[in-house]
């Protein structure tokens, strides 16, 4: 059964056509790699898998339930789509920890794993008002990760990083998808996209275009 079902879709935003009938399916398993220009609604398009965001027109289903009506946000989802809300006078790790409080599934060794796992430092006293942006864009995928979430949604995730931290994100986001999980993904540089994503979907004229490498 495909996780995410998109039919029929159309959506207008802010007096602008963004989509017009499409269709797109994620099976379990893959990358899926979303290109488009500027104002495409590449941002749109994800709020709208997240239940953020509905459509004008069509459905669209999460492991067979329709948003908006069965659900609103779906389980085990991780996400990036715009930049997260911190609390700037506390650490990276007191940030992370107050929101795995909410449904209190993981330990501080978790936290403290992720974070080495995207290359931060879970014990240092550097308050997130400080860190730089590439730090920020860590945290942000540590946040998306933490909970072990299995589909993983991520607008633009290298923005601000280095070479070798790109090199890091790439090769965990590979290791999730041997390890079964769904994730779908934007970027401006196509050698991300093409190194990472099984199936790309270009926006053009308000439709998804299946792309072939």
């Amino acid at each position: 059964m495909a996780l995410i079902e998109i039919v029929n879709v159309s959506k207008s935003y802010k007096g602008n056509t963004l989509f017009e009938n499409i269709d797109l399916t994620i099976e379990k398993g893959h990358i899926y790699g979303i290109v488009g220009s500027n104002g495409s609604g590449k941002s749109v398009l994800f709020k709208m898998m997240c239940g953020f965001v509905f459509p004008d027109e069509g459905t669209i289903r999460v492991r067979g339930m329709e948003l908006g009506k069965n659900k609103r946000f779906p389980d085990g989802f991780g996400i990036i789509i715009d930049r997260p809300g911190y609390m700037d006078n506390l650490t990276g790790f007191d940030n992370l920890k107050a929101l795995a409080m909410i449904k209190q599934q993981i330990s501080d060794e978790q936290i403290s794993s992720v974070m080495k796992l995207v290359g931060l430092q879970p014990h240092a006293k550097q308050k997130v008002k400080n860190y730089s942006l590439g730090m920020k864009q860590k945290l942000a995928l540590a946040q998306a990760i933490m909970e072990e979430q299995q589909i993983l949604i991520l607008d633009e995730p290298f923005n601000a990083l280095d070479q070798e931290s790109v090199d890091n994100i790439r090769q965990l986001l590979l290791t999730f998808r041997e390890e079964g999980r769904t994730i779908i993904l934007t970027s401006h540089n196509q050698e991300d996209i093409h190194f990472l994503c099984d199936h790309i979907y270009r926006i053009q004229n308000y439709k998804l275009i299946a792309h072939t490498q």
